[in-house]
C-alpha cells in the first residue's frame, strides 16, 4: 500500500512537472494573417481567409505544439474587385471548392515537431479541410512573438476535384492546378 502510494505522489508530481513548463500563447487573430495563391494554367489567383482562434504550445523556449481553427466563411480574393471578386468568392466557397456552408471551419493540428536549426523547426499537422484529416509536413520559423510558413496544400486529398486535370480530361486551359499556396504569419 506504501509503494502505491509513493508510486502516486511520484507520477502526480511528474505530470505537475509537465504542466508547469508548457506555455500556451493564443495567436492574436486580428493580426494572424493566411495567404493562399491558387494557380491554373492560365493564371493564378490570391486571397485571405482569417483565422477564428488559436495557439502555439512552449516548453522552455522550445517550440511543443499548435493547434488552430480557421473560419472558412472569410475566405475571399484579393487580386479581384466587383462582380468578378463576388463570383469567385461564391464558388469557392460552393460545395466544389470549399462547402463553407456545411463547413465552416477547418482546423490543423500539430503532431510532431522537430529542431531543424535555430529558431525553425519541421512541423508534421493534421489539416482538417471539409470534414477529411490529412497530414501535412511543412518548415515554421519562430522568432520573438511570432511565427512564419509556408507550404503547399494537395486539394484534392480533400476531396476538392473542380477542374483538377488529375481526375477529369480535355479540360484544356480551364485546368486548376491540384495544389494551392499558404503563406501564414502568427502573431501572439
Amino acid at each position: 500500500m506504501k509503494n502505491l502510494k509513493t508510486i502516486a505522489i511520484a507520477l502526480f508530481v511528474a505530470a505537475a512537472g509537465i504542466s508547469v513548463n508548457a506555455q500556451t500563447k493564443k495567436i492574436d487573430v486580428k493580426a494572424s494573417t493566411i495567404k493562399w495563391v491558387g494557380k491554373k494554367v492560365t493564371g493564378e489567383h490570391s486571397g485571405t481567409v482569417n483565422f477564428k482562434d488559436g495557439a502555439v504550445v512552449f516548453k522552455g523556449k522550445k517550440l511543443a505544439g499548435g493547434n488552430f481553427t480557421v473560419d472558412m466563411t472569410s475566405l475571399t480574393s484579393t487580386d479581384l474587385t466587383g462582380e468578378y471578386q463576388g463570383k469567385l468568392n461564391g464558388h469557392l466557397k460552393a460545395d466544389d471548392f470549399f462547402g463553407t456552408d456545411k463547413f465552416p471551419t477547418s482546423k490543423l493540428v500539430f503532431k510532431t515537431i522537430g529542431a531543424k536549426s535555430t529558431d525553425v523547426y519541421t512541423v508534421t499537422a493534421d489539416l482538417t479541410i471539409k470534414g477529411i484529416t490529412k497530414p501535412v509536413t511543412f518548415d515554421i520559423t519562430v522568432k520573438g512573438n511570432t511565427a512564419t510558413t509556408a507550404f503547399k496544400v494537395d486539394r484534392t486529398k480533400y476531396d476538392i476535384k473542380y477542374g483538377s486535370g488529375s481526375f477529369f480530361d480535355g479540360l484544356g486551359d480551364k485546368t486548376i492546378n491540384d495544389e494551392f499556396e499558404l503563406a501564414v504569419a502568427l502573431k501572439f
